[in-house]
């Protein structure tokens, strides 16, 4: 089968791998799309530490099932599917508890690292755990399903937020994941959802996704901006998804006294805080990992509309030109959000 393979740090190749074959309760899944996620960027670079090569990557996709393992019942043969990037064990306490993303023998899709190593989805086909499959609707297209990997992570990182009807809220970061929490604040109730990034372009799209307000956070005061949006209330909840001390202390300054900070950004080791202020105004700084079991929601939540993806997704391409995609995502280029990457059959 045709795979993209990380041969090594900023190099990807189009290459000839043996089709996989399920094992005891796995599934055999023909990759219908996958979604380059900002992850699998850094892990392109080098920057991550979790993609060490050579790796073929790939967490975000849709397919449907070709073939399944022993002891896997009434399987489904092409019946459309998407499954957790998060491999989780089943058996640990955090699992038992329903916690999947806090599993003990927790794997992700697409990953390599010293500890473990799972061949990801930017291949014509993959091998999943079964209990990680979640069926999908005739009326989602697979390249929309790709997006529910993102979303289930927005959604689960809303659920984190300690919210109440009608607060309001502000979201740092208008990327993928900001742009998917700004719609699932909208969800929850929120009256009112501000944004904050340095980028127009995606503070326009902010605002057609249902964004009160928005800010750029470099020619203005991000703080400043929410106590005159708010009349000096500031905003119940801030949710941070970039994760640099700047956007960080952002959030924490902006929320009210008793407030609560979600923290989704992950791309460097620490960040400072402004403890007192912490302390001093009892703010809740609470982390978010991945999903935990939101798939079906997210699922019905893109089924009835109430999600709008199309809107993000920049571009749809074959497989092969995976190697030009991550090299444009890497070099950060202009307008360019969700890239699709479509394996198909025989490079189709």
């Amino acid at each position: 089968m045709k795979a993209l393979l990380l041969s090594e740090y900023g190099r990807l190749e189009t290459v000839d791998v043996p089709m996989p074959r399920p094992g005891p309760d796995e599934v055999l899944i023909r990759v219908a799309a996958c979604g380059i996620c900002g992850s699998d960027v850094h892990g392109y670079d080098g920057s991550s530490g979790r993609r060490i090569p050579p790796l073929i990557m790939g967490h975000e996709a849709a397919g449907v099932i070709a073939a399944a393992g022993p002891g896997v019942s009434n399987p489904g043969e092409d019946q459309p599917v998407t499954f957790d990037s998060t491999i989780y064990c089943g058996e640990c306490q955090f699992c038992r508890k329903g916690q999947v993303n806090l599993c003990e023998r927790r794997q992700v899709l697409g990953v390599s690292t010293p500890e473990y190593r799972r061949e990801g989805a930017f291949a014509q086909y993959v091998v999943v755990p079964s209990r990680v499959v979640h069926k999908l609707p005739a009326s989602i297209p697979f390249a929309e399903a790709a997006m529910i990997e993102p979303l289930a992570v927005a959604v689960h990182a809303v659920s984190l937020s300690n919210l109440q009807k009608g607060d309001t809220a502000l979201v740092i970061g208008a990327g993928m994941i900001g742009l998917l929490v700004l719609q699932a604040l909208k969800q929850a109730g929120c009256s009112q959802v501000f944004v904050s990034d340095i980028d127009d372009s995606r503070l326009q799209l902010a605002r057609d996704l249902g964004a009160a307000a928005t800010i750029n956070a470099k020619t203005s005061d991000a703080v400043e901006e929410i106590k005159a949006l708010t009349n000096g209330s500031d905003v119940d909840v801030a949710l941070e998804a970039v994760g640099s001390t700047p956007t960080v202390k952002t959030a924490i300054e902006a929320v009210r006294k008793g407030g609560s900070v979600t923290l989704i950004g992950n791309v460097v080791p620490t960040v400072e805080i402004p403890l007192q202020i912490v302390v001093s105004r009892q703010i809740r700084l609470q982390g978010s990992a991945a999903s935990s079991g939101e798939y079906p929601r997210c699922i019905e939540m893109l089924a009835n509309g109430a999600v709008n993806v199309k809107p993000l997704i920049s571009v749809v391409a074959p497989l092969e030109e995976g190697p030009v995609w991550f090299e444009r995502l890497h070099e950060r280029q202009a307008n360019l959000m969700k890239v699709i990457l479509t394996p198909g059959e025989n490079g189709k």
